[in-house]
């Protein structure tokens, strides 16, 4: 059974050391479009892998390049091009078409203009063979590169004996802006629950099994796609673990680098349709938005009459982008003349007259979960929620770091439930309490949520003092 890892602690982890048997095999996927100089010393580099060339294999999506892409005679032994799967192009989507047709027991998805130490793929690979719903990520510098810089033979001599990283001007390279966020929380072991922010996709790897369960990467989002694919492993369960232990050459800048102001607009709002809590990146505005903060459910069975305020409530509240699922044993449509006024469903029918226009409020026999929703919060009819109560429940549960809040208050319990958390104890097979934590307060919901003030629902960072909270929220930004 994988070790038991609470939030984004992988300190229990027993990385192997340096007499260990590899067994996992591992699938390199590289999106790539043109740039075949670049491909070349990236392959002529993992050719010179220490991880077990059985173990190996690389798969190169041409995403459309013309000429088309060829293979150099410098490559690992199991190399072959394929092309992306019909429907879609991009990065994302060549990174799922390069996953879908490969069977490695790990994927690790790589830029094409990667220069890989010689144990890039192995020092990784040591962290998967200690659980399997890890999300590694690989080091990095970037360099200036022009074609025809380095001759792939050269790049392979070095790299086989060990010395990639005399190719490059340490003092000159850049690193990742990521690097100060894993720097400011104990390298990621202390970060809470917006790890994934770190996941950029030159170099990173998960267990297929993980890739599979957090539905691939957004094939709709052709950039940024990285940020989204991290917060759908955080969903989906994922620790996230900065491997440091080996480094690559970024040949060239930064992607976004080049265009940054518009490359960040056309990122923006994409980012914030998809991931609730970079508050950064999603606007503080009373709307709706594709994936919402929270799912509140609430029962309708022996619900009072003022149901209908109770939801006004929750909709005019500090936390405006949520969605209410109704339960209930919903009537259909009249299809002909029927008693209007003495209908044994009347105030069934009123309710869902009231509420036909507004989009964030859903009408179903059982709530069926969204993995997307980082909070579901399940809400007796019969509380009285004021307009910060959404709020405060989940500032209260990232202020404590927990992955479920139950409260018992006077009219009846309330419980919140951290997705991410839920689905790598559904992984484990054990409580929610052993992988986030728990709290179980009584009293009424203003009183018992807000000692210090409610703050805002997606505050983040409330571990972090100070200097180093505010150094994060500039990092977001970027």
């Amino acid at each position: 059974m994988p070790p038991v890892l609470r939030g984004n602690d992988y300190g229990p982890l027993a990385r192997p050391a340096d007499a260990w048997e590899p067994a996992l095999s591992v699938s390199i996927v590289i999106p790539a479009h043109g740039q075949q100089d670049k491909l070349d010393v990236t392959l002529a580099s993992l050719a010179a892998q220490t991880y077990p060339a059985r173990l190996l294999e690389v798969v190169v999506v041409d995403d459309g390049s013309d000429p088309p892409l060829r293979l150099p005679q410098l490559r690992p032994e199991s190399t072959r091009i394929v092309a992306p799967l019909p429907g879609g192009w991009a990065s994302a989507h060549a990174t799922n078409s390069g996953a879908a047709q490969s069977d490695g027991d790990v994927i690790l998805r790589l830029d094409a203009d990667m220069l890989a130490y010689p144990d890039h793929v192995e020092s990784q690979l040591r962290w998967h063979h200690t659980a399997d719903y890890l999300a590694v990520l690989g080091h990095k510098r970037f360099v200036d590169y022009q074609a025809g810089d380095l001759d792939p033979a050269a790049v392979f001599d070095a790299v086989r004996d060990g010395k990639a990283g005399e190719l490059f001007d340490f003092e000159r390279s850049q690193p990742q802006w990521i690097e100060q966020i894993i720097d400011a929380t104990a390298g990621l072991r202390q970060a809470d629950h917006r790890a994934f922010r770190i996941l950029v996709g030159a170099s990173f790897s998960v267990h297929r099994n993980l890739f599979t369960a957090a539905g691939g990467m957004d094939a709709d989002v052709l950039l940024g796609s990285d940020t989204i694919f991290g917060y759908r492993l955080h969903q989906a369960g994922a620790v996230f673990v900065p491997d440091d232990r080996s480094s690559a050459w970024h040949l060239g800048p930064r992607q976004i680098a080049a265009r940054g102001a518009l490359a960040k607009a056309y990122r923006r709002p994409r980012i914030a349709n998809r991931v609730p809590e970079l508050d950064l990146k999603r606007p503080r505005a009373a709307r709706g938005w594709q994936t919402p903060l929270a799912d509140v459910v609430v029962d309708t069975a022996d619900a009072p009459a003022d149901l209908e305020s109770t939801v006004d409530t929750l909709l005019c509240g500090t936390a405006p982008d949520i969605r209410i699922t109704l339960t209930g044993d919903w009537p259909e449509p009249h299809t002909g003349r029927h008693p209007m006024l003495d209908d044994p469903d009347l105030d069934a029918r009123l309710l869902l007259e009231s509420f036909r226009g507004e989009h964030r409020v859903h009408f179903a026999p059982a709530h069926t979960p969204d993995p997307n929703v980082p909070y579901v919060i399940h809400m007796p009819p019969t509380v009285r929620p004021g307009p910060d109560t959404v709020a405060a429940l989940v500032a209260y549960a990232n202020r404590h770091r927990l992955g479920l809040v139950e409260v018992a208050a006077p009219e009846g319990a309330v419980r919140l439930e951290r997705t991410a958390a839920a689905a790598r104890a559904a992984h484990l097979g054990v409580d929610i309490d052993a992988v986030w934590g728990s709290a179980r307060l009584a009293g009424p919901l203003s009183d018992v949520l807000a000692p210090s003030g409610t703050g805002d629902a997606r505050s983040g960072q409330r571990g972090l003092r100070g200097k180093t909270r505010n150094l994060v929220r500039r990092m977001l930004d970027r």
